[in-house]
Protein backbone atom coordinates (compact mmCIF):
# COMPACT_ATOMS: atom_id res chain seq x y z
CA UNK A 1 0.00 0.00 0.00
CA UNK A 2 1.38 3.18 1.28
CA UNK A 3 4.93 1.97 1.62
CA UNK A 4 5.74 2.47 -2.05
CA UNK A 5 8.14 5.22 -3.07
CA UNK A 6 5.43 7.19 -4.88
CA UNK A 7 2.10 6.68 -3.17
CA UNK A 8 -1.15 8.21 -4.40
CA UNK A 9 -1.01 10.63 -1.49
CA UNK A 10 2.49 11.72 -2.44
CA UNK A 11 1.43 12.30 -6.03
CA UNK A 12 -1.20 14.75 -4.72
CA UNK A 13 1.29 16.80 -2.74
CA UNK A 14 1.91 14.82 0.45
CA UNK A 15 5.70 14.74 0.01
CA UNK A 16 8.27 14.90 2.77
CA UNK A 17 9.61 18.34 3.73
CA UNK A 18 12.52 19.35 1.50
CA UNK A 19 16.01 19.01 2.88
CA UNK A 20 15.03 16.98 5.94
CA UNK A 21 15.89 13.43 4.90
CA UNK A 22 19.32 12.00 5.52
CA UNK A 23 20.75 9.25 3.39
CA UNK A 24 19.68 5.77 4.47
CA UNK A 25 21.36 4.82 7.74
CA UNK A 26 21.80 1.23 6.51
CA UNK A 27 23.06 1.45 2.92
CA UNK A 28 23.67 5.16 2.34
CA UNK A 29 21.20 5.42 -0.56
CA UNK A 30 19.87 8.81 -1.58
CA UNK A 31 16.85 9.96 0.45
CA UNK A 32 13.43 9.18 -0.98
CA UNK A 33 9.93 10.07 0.21
CA UNK A 34 8.69 7.04 2.10
CA UNK A 35 9.11 5.13 5.33
CA UNK A 36 11.41 2.49 3.87
CA UNK A 37 14.64 2.82 1.90
CA UNK A 38 13.94 1.96 -1.77
CA UNK A 39 17.36 0.30 -2.05
CA UNK A 40 17.57 -1.93 1.05
CA UNK A 41 14.04 -1.62 2.56
CA UNK A 42 15.43 -0.47 5.93
CA UNK A 43 12.94 1.49 8.07
CA UNK A 44 13.74 5.22 8.03
CA UNK A 45 12.93 7.82 10.70
CA UNK A 46 10.22 10.30 9.82
CA UNK A 47 11.36 13.85 9.03
CA UNK A 48 10.94 16.31 11.90
CA UNK A 49 8.46 18.47 9.97
CA UNK A 50 6.41 15.73 8.33
CA UNK A 51 2.79 16.71 8.86
CA UNK A 52 0.00 14.39 9.94
CA UNK A 53 -1.32 13.93 6.42
CA UNK A 54 2.14 12.93 5.20
CA UNK A 55 2.64 10.53 8.12
CA UNK A 56 -0.62 8.75 7.30
CA UNK A 57 0.14 8.99 3.57
CA UNK A 58 -3.05 10.86 2.79
CA UNK A 59 -3.61 13.80 0.43
CA UNK A 60 -3.53 17.09 2.29
CA UNK A 61 -7.28 17.58 2.27
CA UNK A 62 -9.70 18.34 5.07
CA UNK A 63 -12.44 15.97 3.94
CA UNK A 64 -11.23 12.51 4.90
CA UNK A 65 -12.90 9.15 4.36
CA UNK A 66 -12.86 7.69 7.91
CA UNK A 67 -12.59 4.14 6.57
CA UNK A 68 -9.59 5.06 4.43
CA UNK A 69 -7.98 6.87 7.37
CA UNK A 70 -8.43 3.82 9.58
CA UNK A 71 -7.16 1.49 6.84
CA UNK A 72 -3.98 3.51 6.38
CA UNK A 73 -3.46 3.72 10.13
CA UNK A 74 -3.77 -0.01 10.76
CA UNK A 75 -1.62 -0.98 7.78
CA UNK A 76 1.11 1.45 8.78
CA UNK A 77 0.87 0.45 12.43
CA UNK A 78 1.44 -3.18 11.53
CA UNK A 79 4.52 -2.27 9.48
CA UNK A 80 5.99 0.03 12.14
CA UNK A 81 5.20 -1.85 15.34
CA UNK A 82 8.26 -1.96 17.65
CA UNK A 83 7.85 -5.72 18.20
CA UNK A 84 9.00 -6.25 14.60
CA UNK A 85 12.32 -4.54 15.31
CA UNK A 86 13.19 -5.79 18.79
CA UNK A 87 16.18 -7.79 17.56
CA UNK A 88 17.12 -5.43 14.71
CA UNK A 89 19.72 -2.64 14.54
CA UNK A 90 19.39 0.20 17.03
CA UNK A 91 18.62 2.71 14.26
CA UNK A 92 15.65 0.61 13.14
CA UNK A 93 14.39 0.20 16.73
CA UNK A 94 14.59 3.93 17.34
CA UNK A 95 12.86 4.72 14.04
CA UNK A 96 10.10 2.26 14.88
CA UNK A 97 9.42 3.82 18.29
CA UNK A 98 9.54 7.36 16.95
CA UNK A 99 7.44 6.67 13.89
CA UNK A 100 4.81 4.72 15.82
CA UNK A 101 4.40 7.57 18.31
CA UNK A 102 4.06 10.07 15.44
CA UNK A 103 1.57 7.82 13.67
CA UNK A 104 -0.61 7.56 16.79
CA UNK A 105 -0.58 11.36 17.26
CA UNK A 106 -1.48 11.89 13.62
CA UNK A 107 -4.35 9.40 13.72
CA UNK A 108 -5.85 10.82 16.92
CA UNK A 109 -5.82 14.32 15.45
CA UNK A 110 -7.13 13.58 11.98
CA UNK A 111 -9.94 11.22 12.97
CA UNK A 112 -11.67 13.94 15.02
CA UNK A 113 -13.03 16.76 12.83
CA UNK A 114 -12.53 19.44 15.48
CA UNK A 115 -8.94 18.40 16.16
CA UNK A 116 -8.41 18.18 12.39
CA UNK A 117 -9.67 21.73 11.95
CA UNK A 118 -7.43 23.01 14.75
CA UNK A 119 -4.46 21.21 13.25
CA UNK A 120 -5.26 22.64 9.82
CA UNK A 121 -5.07 26.13 11.30
CA UNK A 122 -1.54 25.38 12.54
CA UNK A 123 -0.57 24.28 9.02
CA UNK A 124 -1.78 27.69 7.81
CA UNK A 125 0.31 29.42 10.48
CA UNK A 126 -2.86 30.34 12.37
CA UNK A 127 -4.49 29.62 15.73
CA UNK A 128 -7.74 30.51 17.44
CA UNK A 129 -5.90 33.14 19.48
CA UNK A 130 -7.16 35.54 22.10
CA UNK A 131 -9.71 37.14 19.76
CA UNK A 132 -11.67 33.89 19.71
CA UNK A 133 -12.04 33.52 23.47
CA UNK A 134 -15.20 35.63 23.54
CA UNK A 135 -18.53 33.83 23.61
CA UNK A 136 -19.70 33.52 19.98
CA UNK A 137 -22.71 35.84 19.47
CA UNK A 138 -24.86 32.99 18.13
CA UNK A 139 -24.32 31.08 21.37
CA UNK A 140 -24.33 33.92 23.90
CA UNK A 141 -27.95 33.56 25.01
CA UNK A 142 -27.90 29.80 25.52
CA UNK A 143 -24.43 29.87 27.12
CA UNK A 144 -25.43 32.44 29.74
CA UNK A 145 -28.78 30.76 30.38
CA UNK A 146 -27.25 27.33 30.93
CA UNK A 147 -24.46 28.76 33.08
CA UNK A 148 -27.07 30.43 35.30
CA UNK A 149 -28.99 27.15 35.56
CA UNK A 150 -25.84 25.30 36.55
CA UNK A 151 -25.02 27.85 39.20
CA UNK A 152 -28.57 27.60 40.55
CA UNK A 153 -28.37 23.80 40.62
CA UNK A 154 -25.09 23.89 42.53
CA UNK A 155 -26.52 26.39 45.02
CA UNK A 156 -29.66 24.31 45.59
CA UNK A 157 -27.61 21.17 46.10
CA UNK A 158 -25.46 22.99 48.61
CA UNK A 159 -28.64 23.76 50.59
CA UNK A 160 -29.90 20.18 50.19
CA UNK A 161 -33.05 21.49 48.54
CA UNK A 162 -35.32 19.97 45.93
CA UNK A 163 -33.50 19.78 42.62
CA UNK A 164 -35.52 17.54 40.30
CA UNK A 165 -37.31 20.33 38.45
CA UNK A 166 -34.03 22.12 37.83
CA UNK A 167 -32.33 18.90 36.77
CA UNK A 168 -35.10 18.33 34.22
CA UNK A 169 -34.66 21.87 32.96
CA UNK A 170 -30.92 21.45 32.51
CA UNK A 171 -31.42 18.07 30.85
CA UNK A 172 -33.60 19.80 28.28
CA UNK A 173 -30.91 22.42 27.77
CA UNK A 174 -28.41 19.61 27.19
CA UNK A 175 -30.52 18.35 24.31
CA UNK A 176 -30.49 21.81 22.74
CA UNK A 177 -26.73 22.07 23.17
CA UNK A 178 -26.23 18.71 21.46
CA UNK A 179 -28.38 19.86 18.53
CA UNK A 180 -26.37 23.05 18.24
CA UNK A 181 -23.13 21.05 18.42
CA UNK A 182 -24.28 18.81 15.57
CA UNK A 183 -25.22 21.88 13.53
CA UNK A 184 -21.77 23.41 14.04
CA UNK A 185 -20.13 20.09 13.13
CA UNK A 186 -22.08 20.12 9.87
CA UNK A 187 -20.82 23.64 9.24
CA UNK A 188 -17.29 22.41 9.96
CA UNK A 189 -17.60 19.67 7.35
CA UNK A 190 -18.92 22.21 4.83
CA UNK A 191 -15.95 24.45 5.57
CA UNK A 192 -13.60 21.48 4.99
CA UNK A 193 -15.20 20.89 1.60
CA UNK A 194 -14.68 24.52 0.58
CA UNK A 195 -11.02 24.33 1.62
CA UNK A 196 -10.54 21.26 -0.54
CA UNK A 197 -12.31 22.96 -3.45
CA UNK A 198 -9.80 25.82 -3.36
CA UNK A 199 -11.84 28.66 -1.90
CA UNK A 200 -10.71 32.01 -0.52
CA UNK A 201 -8.26 31.01 2.23
CA UNK A 202 -8.63 34.28 4.15
CA UNK A 203 -12.41 33.94 4.39
CA UNK A 204 -12.19 30.21 5.05
CA UNK A 205 -9.65 30.71 7.85
CA UNK A 206 -11.90 33.31 9.50
CA UNK A 207 -14.89 30.99 9.19
CA UNK A 208 -12.94 27.99 10.48
CA UNK A 209 -11.84 29.92 13.55
CA UNK A 210 -15.42 30.99 14.29
CA UNK A 211 -16.73 27.44 13.96
CA UNK A 212 -13.97 25.93 16.12
CA UNK A 213 -14.47 28.65 18.72
CA UNK A 214 -18.20 27.87 18.89
CA UNK A 215 -17.50 24.14 19.19
CA UNK A 216 -14.98 24.79 21.94
CA UNK A 217 -17.55 26.75 23.96
CA UNK A 218 -20.20 24.11 23.39
CA UNK A 219 -17.82 21.33 24.36
CA UNK A 220 -16.89 23.06 27.62
CA UNK A 221 -20.50 23.83 28.45
CA UNK A 222 -21.64 20.29 27.68
CA UNK A 223 -18.93 18.86 29.93
CA UNK A 224 -20.13 21.11 32.77
CA UNK A 225 -23.75 20.10 32.17
CA UNK A 226 -22.98 16.39 32.01
CA UNK A 227 -20.87 16.62 35.16
CA UNK A 228 -23.78 18.13 37.10
CA UNK A 229 -26.28 15.69 35.61
CA UNK A 230 -23.97 12.73 36.20
CA UNK A 231 -24.30 11.81 32.53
Amino acid sequence: MALSVASAAEQEGATWPAGERLNCWNCGAEPAPGLFCPACNALQPLPERADYFQILELPRRLVIDPELLQKHYYELHRCLHPDLYQTGPQAARQASLRNTAALNRAYRSLRDPVDRGLYWLTLQGESLGTDNKRVPPDLAAVVFEVQEQLEELRAVRDRNGAVQALVDQIAGARGELLERQNDWLRQLEANFERWDAGGDTTALTRELKAILSALAYLGTLLRDVEKELGA
